[in-house]
């Protein structure tokens, strides 16, 4: 059993590792690319190994779009839930998100945005799951734009689906222009609209400010 045990723990091990590079490769090269043997060759491993582990180019694709969804959660929602409901912890996953594409927790940026771009009009299990990693981030984010109206901290908001709209389109935009641009002014852009759209809401200036006055210029700009 030890030995059983053994080798499952060393077979997982590898397979978070194998992900671990198959997520960061399809942020650059795009996940509709990514093939057993493009990663075999990227990770240093062999082709019959990541056949192995992953049995098709489609189950692989499907498992990393699972990886770099919790690898996000972890970067940008988990952090944010130590800060109690309602408009703190919107700055907090607003400023996580613009954290985890300026200081590429992927490489090429926003895994999701790299990905939906290959898959928007591509049918199939692949294009589902991104689909719902979307909707579950624009889900949460709508979830707690609604909290925040409970506890009257954007009094002039009436619609959360709307605002959670608003807030990935500049998040995504920001993602984009600075991946083509190699630059971060457009996580300032970013961060002033989205400041001027939570002030304009009622929301208190002292709490948006954590938002607002981050000095994004000062971070080293990706290459």
């Amino acid at each position: 059993m030890e030995e059983i045990d053994g080798r499952r723990l060393r077979g997982d091990a590898s397979r978070r590792a194998v992900l671990s590079s198959a997520a960061d490769l399809a942020s650059v090269e795009g996940l509709d690319g990514l093939s057993i043997g493009r990663l075999a060759t990227a990770a240093s491993v062999s082709k019959s190994g990541v056949a192995t582990l992953f049995g098709s180019k489609a189950r692989l694709q499907l498992a990393t779009v699972e990886a770099a969804r919790e690898r996000f959660v972890a970067s940008v929602i988990e952090p944010a839930r130590s800060e109690p409901r309602g408009l703190g912890r919107i700055v907090a996953l607003l400023d996580n998100w613009i954290a985890y594409s300026r200081d590429r927790v992927f490489p090429g940026g926003c895994f999701f945005a790299a990905a939906a771009a290959d898959f928007d009009s591509k049918p199939g299990d692949v294009r589902d799951a991104l689909e719902r990693a979307l909707d579950d981030w624009s889900g949460y984010l709508a979830a707690s734009f609604r909290f925040a109206i409970e506890l009257g901290e954007l009094p002039e908001l009436n619609d959360a689906e709307q605002l959670a709209f608003e807030c990935t389109a500049l998040l995504d935009a920001a993602n984009t222009r600075s991946v083509m641009h190699g630059s971060n002014t457009p996580y300032r852009f970013a961060r002033v609209g989205l400041a001027d759209r939570l002030t304009s809401l009622g929301g208190l200036a002292e709490v948006i400010a954590r938002l607002r006055d981050v000095d994004d210029e000062a971070v080293a700009a990706p290459r």
